[in-house]
């Protein structure tokens, strides 16, 4: 599935970056299935902004409802109303630069000799070239250009006499990083792969189950969190309960992202509340980079959590110091010439009355490309800034992700060329600090071979190979999730 949007910051909508999507399943026979995913992927919006979708079961067929927009802008109570089952699933998903394309929203839809197969995808599968190949050498065609519909295809013609049976084969086929719900006329079954990048989880409502990307969605509606899917697991629900079935998982490999800026503060993620996580890395900022200053701000919204541990460690004061407009990117209406280059003001107002004539740390999530940064650094001293001190969340990024994550090529990231004292005087900051790899560690809490580490270090969990060609009938698999 194309990469995904997540939350406001300079990360994605400054940067360039775009991240996973988001995925959601109920099992609730009773219960309006099609509202409470709906719900559910309004509490998962920040993973994705540019299109929905819902699929549900009555048990006997499957119906499908997609679109561009929002999920608020996609459904309408007529809309839902045609929706009825006992079970669902529903995404949310951000395109990469060219596919925002209706045929490419998601649930996909497939069929079988077992029937139908609804399938949400949440990860990139980096052997997609090679088994789109194979697919269409047995005869199949594609609708859209995502890595979701090869891995539904994939399943819909695995050997095997049961869905167990052929979504184990596709997970010993797939490469990469995949959190799945998926949707058949009599189950509900989610997926995670065996390294665990993205997350994934299990909770009960009122007798039913619900999945999720991400624990803040069954806080919304009212669903008791249970545990994480373990990474390799297949999880099938159905009338006789839940039954879990296992792929080998030999290594770890979470994204590291996820704790620094992809899921909302409010999500626990690997037994971690992400506010906590997020404080204790701005904690252990100021340890590493302490600095006389009279006010620590955040850059909304990403690094607000973590701004705040730093005033907490610090001694400083915590300002907001600039004010997000948190609608920009969310309208299909392009600004004209003369707002385009207002570039940052668009999504940033700072506040000269906070600002004025102080020594100022700005807290970031993160610095990729190095584009947009010297537009925030020379706002906040048009703003009367007198110095300003950036502090980043995360070490430099200096490698390409393949697991996901949309950042850049590594031509694109700043830190793959420059130093941090030339990245220092090229965004214009005073000063310039990147969160120690260890420190990063720490304030997450857990072990380090935990967790995928590739983009600062250039070591992935698995071998992965840049393919920037076509294959005919696909779109640059390799680079969309």
């Amino acid at each position: 599935m194309p990469l995904a949007q997540g939350r406001s910051s300079s990360f994605h909508e400054a940067e360039g970056g775009r991240e996973a999507c988001g995925v959601f399943g109920v099992y609730a026979p009773g219960e309006d299935v099609a509202r409470v995913t709906f719900f559910g992927l309004f509490a998962l919006q920040h993973r994705g902004q540019e299109s929905a979708g819902i699929a549900t079961s009555n048990g006997q067929d499957i119906r499908l409802h997609t679109g561009l927009g929002l999920v608020s802008q996609v459904f309408t109570e007529e809309a839902l109303g045609q929706l009825q089952g006992r079970h669902a699933i529903g995404h949310n998903r951000y395109s990469t630069k060219g596919s925002n394309t209706p045929a490419n929203a998601q649930p996909v839809l497939v069929r079988s000799s077992l029937g139908e197969l609804a399938l949400a995808h949440n990860g990139n599968i980096v052997n997609c070239r090679t088994l789109s190949r194979d697919l269409m050498a047995r005869g199949c065609s594609f609708t859209s250009s995502t890595d979701s519909e090869v891995i539904a295809r994939l399943i819909a013609l695995a050997p095997g006499r049961s869905w167990v049976e052929k979504v184990c084969y596709a997970m010993r086929r797939l490469e990469g990083a995949y959190s799945l719900t998926l949707l058949t006329q009599d189950c509900l079954m989610g997926v995670r792969d065996p390294l665990g990048v993205r997350p994934l989880c299990l909770g009960s409502l009122n007798g039913g189950w619900v999945l999720a990307s991400e624990s803040c969605a069954l806080d919304h509606i009212g669903a008791h969190f249970l545990r994480e899917v373990e990474p390799g697991e297949l999880l099938v629900i159905d009338q006789h309960g839940v039954a879990s079935f296992r792929e080998p998982s030999h290594r770890k490999a979470a994204c590291i992202f996820e704790y620094i800026y992809f899921a909302r503060p409010d999500s626990v993620i690997g037994s971690r509340l992400l506010y906590q996580a997020r404080t204790a890395m701005g904690m252990e900022l100021a340890k590493e980079y302490p600095v006389d200053a009279d006010l620590v701000m955040g850059v909304p919204d990403s690094a607000t959590e973590a701004a705040i541990g730093y005033a907490h460690a610090s001694g400083i004061p915590f300002a907001e110091g600039v004010v997000k407009n948190r609608y920009v990117g969310r309208t299909f209406i392009q600004p004209d010439q003369r707002l385009r280059d207002l570039g940052v003001k668009l999504k940033f107002n700072p506040l000269p009355e906070v600002l004025g004539g102080k020594r100022v740390v700005v807290v970031e999530d993160s610095i990729v490309r190095g584009t947009t940064t010297p537009h925030i650094v020379a706002m906040l001293r048009r703003a009367g800034a007198r110095e300003i001190h950036l502090r980043i969340c995360a070490p430099p990024i200096r490698f390409p992700c393949f697991f996901g994550v949309d950042m850049a090529t590594r031509q694109e990231l700043i830190a793959a060329y420059k130093s941090v004292p030339d990245i220092c005087h090229f965004i214009g900051a005073d000063s310039l600090g990147y969160l120690s790899l260890e420190g990063l560690i720490r304030a997450v809490g857990l072990p380090c071979d935990s967790f995928c580490l590739a983009c600062f270090t250039g070591e992935y969990p698995v071998p992965v190979q840049l393919e920037l060609g076509a294959v005919e009938g696909m779109d640059k698999l390799a680079l969309e999730v």
